[in-house]
């Protein structure tokens, strides 16, 4: 077989080129995805080597239907990244080998709908239980369980902090740094005394002499080795049954319930996003729980504050005006000023063009002699 016209030679190098401008990890789901599809050439049509043979049906609807059909089910996320990894392959090789039917090979319509992903916060009575059991639990896996819950970090950023992380910014005012995550971004995280004290009580558990390898990691085991994520899932499980949770508690969840917190506390969205290190609105709507009650609150909430704008000054009394000297002027100027403010909402609830008029010449009078009186 001619290699220049070889399926799989000619795909292989589609993946070459874009591992020039592309992530490893992100290269790494390309050749898993070409694995799949070439696997599922090799069982089911074996004569087929050339692209030129490749047909929408019977050859990708039947990749489609083995997706689907996988045991155990695949979720429409990895169903999707196939599909649309494999398209860019082809639409690639289109474009390189002029051949434009394989970009009709895959179409929108093939692609799973999205999944819809709802928010997944402890409830309270929970969450309450489980943060005074891990408080009272004085070891690294527990306070690593208490960072999480505290800061919303993934579990791989809590796992790569190092002991330094903190960072003074200001009096008083600290900084938590994040390690490079699933986003391959890094962020400063805003910390109080509390999160401080955590930290504080990790480095006192940490080894004096860890491996090189793992020196001037945060949470280490008392071996030197680093936490594992399986021990932080299981001593989760385990710390929620001990608690007296209803139900069962995932280390991700503690991040859902760390941003649903912070929207009923009155932090605004996007603020919520920077602190989850998140790159857009909508990721971060997926992790906060808006309830009827919380509704209900801020609405009213939104409602007293609206209405605040709108109260009218108090026309001081008569008791509490003190005329001696120079301060007889000022309280007239004072009571001319919340008379001229009384006056003008009057006049916006009014109807009548005549009335308005009337009321906008008695408001210039008080103007005038409210100017009159400055000169005193």
């Amino acid at each position: 077989m001619n290699r220049r016209h070889n399926l799989e030679e000619m795909l292989l190098s589609q993946i070459d080129n874009l591992a020039t401008t592309l992530r490893p990890n992100t290269i790494a789901n390309y050749r898993q995805t070409l694995r799949h599809f070439l696997r599922y050439l090799r069982t089911s049509y074996p004569q087929v080597h050339k692209p030129s043979q490749l047909r929408r049906d019977p050859h990708i609807l039947g990749f489609l239907r083995t997706l689907h059909q996988q045991q155990p089910p695949l979720k429409n996320g990895s169903r999707g990244m196939y599909l649309i990894k494999l398209r860019r392959l082809l639409n690639d090789l289109a474009q390189d080998y002029s051949r434009p039917a394989l970009r009709e090979l895959i179409v929108r319509d093939d692609l799973p709908p999205a999944e819809v992903y709802l928010p997944k916060p402890l409830s309270l009575p929970d969450d309450h239980l489980l943060h005074r059991y891990l408080r009272s639990q004085n070891d690294i896996v527990a306070n690593a369980l208490l960072l999480l819950r505290t800061t919303g970090m993934r579990i791989g950023e809590c796992r790569d902090l190092t002991a330094d992380c903190l960072h003074p910014v200001g009096p008083d005012q600290w900084t938590l740094k994040i390690p490079l995550g699933k986003l391959h971004t890094e962020r400063w995280l805003p910390v109080d005394d509390d999160i401080r004290n955590i930290i504080t009580r990790l480095r006192a558990l940490c080894p004096a002499s860890p491996p090189a390898e793992n020196a001037g990691l945060l949470l280490l085991c008392p071996s030197g080795r680093r936490l594992r994520y399986d021990t932080m899932r299981k001593t989760l499980a385990q710390a929620a049954l001990q608690a007296g949770c209803a139900a069962r508690v995932t280390p991700h969840q503690l991040r859902h319930s760390y941003a649903t917190e912070m929207i009923r506390a009155g932090v605004s969205l996007p603020a919520v996003m920077h602190l989850l290190g998140h790159k857009s609105i909508r990721m971060t709507l997926r992790y906060v729980q808006v309830t009827p009650n919380d509704l209900h609150q801020q609405y009213h909430q939104a409602r007293r504050n609206i209405a605040s704008k709108y109260l009218l000054n108090q026309l001081p009394t008569a008791q509490s005006v003190n005329t001696a000297g120079n301060n007889g002027i000022v309280a007239l100027r004072n009571s001319l000023t919340a008379a001229q403010h009384l006056l003008a909402h009057f006049r916006l609830g009014q109807n009548d063009p005549a009335d308005r008029n009337k009321l906008a010449r008695l408001a210039n009078r008080l103007a005038k002699i409210s100017n009159e009186l400055a000169q005193f």
